[in-house]
């Protein structure tokens, strides 16, 4: 077993260490000394005390959950483009705690009833003080309100390709959320009435299905009943792909995803998710693992993954030290192995409690293998495991990082691009740890990470770290006034940058995601750093134009489009009037006529002013120039983004139709419009092939307010010969002709809602995302 990590202080490194602060892709990337965290605004007051010892979760769509004592409070990071506004765009919405009591069933209500009368007055005191003492057993003594933890599924759970939220209370109720519509949240699946009503069907068994040789009136079984349905954590799995049999015998592929609930008694329950999951009654039990941890603590996912090799556990932890990784067997899963038997990662009980869990997928850059970290926090301690797949086998290998706080930790967090790990005390302390391989093990580089001034000296909650690690987000409140505690404490978040503009910048022209929607947390920083100096990087915009010469793809489009717009916003000027506020009409014209009638007495200072009228109109007018070649470049690179994706939805069309037949999709209107461009070859040969199987027909769109033939003269929308206007889905390019369609979350374009009527290759079409910003359609 090693020992503890050293510190930054350790005088040389060997000549085989080689120090992974972000991905290889990234390896050109330096941060200098002036790199420091900024604080952004707005800073977000919460209505209640935060709850819960993990308090924040930061999905992958850029979500932010904090638990709360009234509330599951939200808030959604979006790089608003129609803005120019410096501050964070956030959109907040919560989950209140329902009001209604939930109690576990463990049996008849009138065996419970006696149960609870016999261990209240038992004559044992260690029994009765257990009973007594235990508010799940004995809810009468004062159940906590509010959310005691959250958990995110991966993107592109829901039906609108986002994530699914799972969220425990304090009073034990796991229910699964999704927002299908915007802002606006619903509960899916009740997990905990669920399970218990197959307890309760399979005479609370285990899993060996054996019946319980005793009744509630044995102590024993009646804490057994409860502790194994009551929920401690609850984790996500990635995405699977199965093979699905259909009633024709052919074979289709099938996305699932697990959540695995830790129960107080050790166990496991495994629920399964088709995707993409909409209705609740869907859910399906999967499995359940008996781990046999005394007193678990937390949960996290191992998952590894090397070229056509998958295998994955579930690491459980414990208040009484242990760490060990339980198998987790998937049937139908291609190139799946299962583990033989549980690794242990931390045997000794030292009764240090395991919290914080996280694994992090890396790969060695000496052995040049795919390895997985696991890090998580026991008090002031930092553990570390490091799990290695070589031909020999399983490696392990682990130890602890000390001396990094005076106090516990009570949050770590840790950046997946660029794999670091922050840590932060209750008195505010915040820590960054590089690892830093070695032949067969690595050490920790240990850094104070310097807290902007409004931050210093508040008492910490929790941190989380967005998916890209461009912010990180603190729960806060007052910390010692004056040495004293203050009376009323508010609660806030916080926060704070990681990386620079540029750094992001670099980063989303190498992102190997391809997708403007997933980086929207670098985006941000961009965003902020163009708003700020109302120009875009000169060496941004030469590396972007370089990319798109060697490889003309439309996310650099996308990417380019996105700084033009923001450009365009930085060059406006803020209104100087308010809207809001009455005109005074008459005031007005009374003040215009006394200073007429003072103008003869001023002659020298209006001649100044007439002097400085005509430098004040040259700048407005080289302003509005400016912003007018700025919309003409803006609408260039719509232009462009609109042509290419016509062109490959006129390549699924030609793939998909044997005959000539009127789909919903205008082809004639599209046609026209593409042969506009007499310089685009591809598009003459696709044209070519269109027409030849159109075999001169023409289906034209109809207004349905007055049957008149609707143009193909713009993408965005159709004007019949009457003055009818109707926007144009963004993705099939028909006319919207209905009251209810999806809009993208950026608000820039609409999408038509599929028909039941539409074939399978026409609803897939209208599940991409937007096409001028790859935001989903919501």
């Amino acid at each position: 077993m090693a020992a503890a990590s050293p510190s930054d202080t350790v005088p040389s490194l060997p000549r085989n260490v080689v120090i992974k602060t972000e991905p290889e892709a990234e390896d050109g990337l330096l941060v200098t000394p002036g790199d420091v965290p900024v604080k952004r605004e707005p800073v977000v007051p919460l209505m209640a005390p935060v709850s819960g010892l993990q308090p924040l979760s930061w999905s992958q769509d850029h979500r932010l959950a904090v638990c709360t004592t009234s509330s599951l409070s939200l808030m959604e990071l979006v790089c608003d483009v129609h803005s120019n506004k410096q501050d964070l765009t956030l959109h907040r919405t919560s989950i209140p705690v329902q009001t209604e009591t939930h109690k576990l069933r463990v049996g008849p209500a009138a065996e419970l009833a006696q149960a609870t009368e016999k261990f209240s007055s038992h004559p044992d005191p260690k029994i009765r003080q257990l009973f007594m003492a235990d508010t799940v057993m004995n809810p009468t003594v004062g159940m906590h309100k509010g959310i005691k933890y959250a958990s995110w599924s991966p993107l592109g759970c829901d039906s609108s390709g986002r994530c699914l939220l799972a969220c425990l209370t304090l009073d034990h109720r796991l229910t699964i959320h999704n927002s299908h519509k915007r802002l606006e949240w619903n509960m899916l699946v009740d997990l905990s009435k669920k399970y218990s009503e197959r307890l309760k069907e399979r005479g609370y068994a285990k899993k060996d299905n054996k019946p319980p040789q005793e009744n509630l009136l044995d102590f024993d079984e009646l804490q057994r009943r409860f502790r194994m349905q009551t929920p401690l954590r609850m984790e996500w799995s990635s995405i699977y792909t199965m093979k699905q049999v259909q009633a024709d015998n052919t074979c289709r592929d099938v996305e699932m995803v697990l959540l695995a609930v830790l129960m107080e008694n050790g166990d496991l329950v495994l629920w399964k998710f088709v995707l993409p999951f909409i209705n609740g009654a869907d859910v399906m039990f999967y499995d359940i693992v008996e781990s046999g941890v005394n007193r678990p603590s937390d949960l996290a996912w191992w998952e590894y993954e090397s070229a056509d090799r998958r295998m994955s556990g579930l690491i459980v932890g414990s208040e009484v030290g242990p760490v060990k990784i339980m198998p987790v067997s998937l049937s139908g899963v291609k190139g799946y192995f299962t583990l033989r038997h549980p690794v242990i990662l931390w045997k000794e009980c030292d009764e240090i409690a395991v919290e914080n869990i996280k694994c992090v997928p890396m790969v060695h850059p000496i052995q040049k293998s795919k390895c997985s970290l696991i890090v998580a926090s026991r008090g002031c301690y930092v553990f570390w495991c490091l799990l290695v797949i070589s031909p020999a086998g399983l490696n392990v290998h682990n130890s602890h990082v000390a001396g990094l706080h005076s106090l516990p930790v009570v949050s770590l967090a840790v950046s997946q691009h660029g794999v670091a790990v922050y840590t932060c005390s209750i008195d505010g302390w915040i820590k960054k740890l590089t690892p830093t391989f070695t032949e067969n093990t690595l050490i920790f580089k240990q850094e104070d990470m310097l807290r902007p001034e409004n931050v210093t000296g508040r008492r910490i909650h929790g941190i989380a770290v967005s998916h890209n690690g461009a912010y990180i987000a603190l729960a806060s409140t007052q910390g010692m006034v004056d040495g004293y505690h203050p009376i009323n404490r508010t609660y806030q978040v916080h926060f704070v940058t990681l990386k620079t503009p540029e750094m992001a910048a670099a980063l989303l022209l190498k992102s190997p995601t391809q997708n403007l929607y997933k980086m929207a947390d670098l985006l941000d920083l961009v965003r902020w750093q163009i708003l700020k100096n109302k120009c875009i990087p000169e060496s941004l915009l030469e590396e972007l134009d370089q990319k798109i010469q060697q490889a003309d793809s439309p996310y650099l489009w996308r990417f380019k489009l996105f700084l033009v717009r923001m450009l365009y916003q930085s060059l406006q000027t803020s209104p100087t009037d308010h809207r809001w506020k009455p005109s005074h009409e008459e005031s007005k014209v009374f003040v215009r006529d006394e200073e007429e009638e003072g103008e003869n007495q001023k002659d020298g200072k209006d001649g100044a002013q007439e002097e400085g009228e005509p430098g004040g109109v040259k700048k407005e007018t080289k302003q509005e120039e400016q912003m007018a070649e700025v919309q003409a470049w803006i609408n260039a690179v719509e232009t462009h983004l609109m042509r290419e994706n016509i062109k490959k939805v006129l390549g699924v069309v030609y793939l998909n139709t044997w005959i000539t037949q009127n789909t919903s999709i205008p082809t004639c209107g599209l046609v026209d419009y593409l042969s506009k461009d007499a310089n685009d070859r591809a598009a003459e040969v696709l044209i070519g092939h269109i027409k030849k199987k159109m075999n001169k027909q023409t289906f034209s769109e109809r207004c349905s307010l007055c049957q008149a033939v609707l143009p193909f003269s713009d993408h965005k929308q159709a004007i019949c010969k009457n003055g009818h206007m109707w926007l144009r889905c963004v993705l099939s390019y028909q006319a919207c002709q209905t009251l209810t369609f999806r809009r993208c979350l950026l608000l820039d374009t609409i999408a038509r809602l599929p028909e039941p009527e539409d074939p399978e290759w026409i609803k897939k079409i209208l599940q991409a995302p937007c096409t001028l910003c790859d935001s989903p359609m919501i």
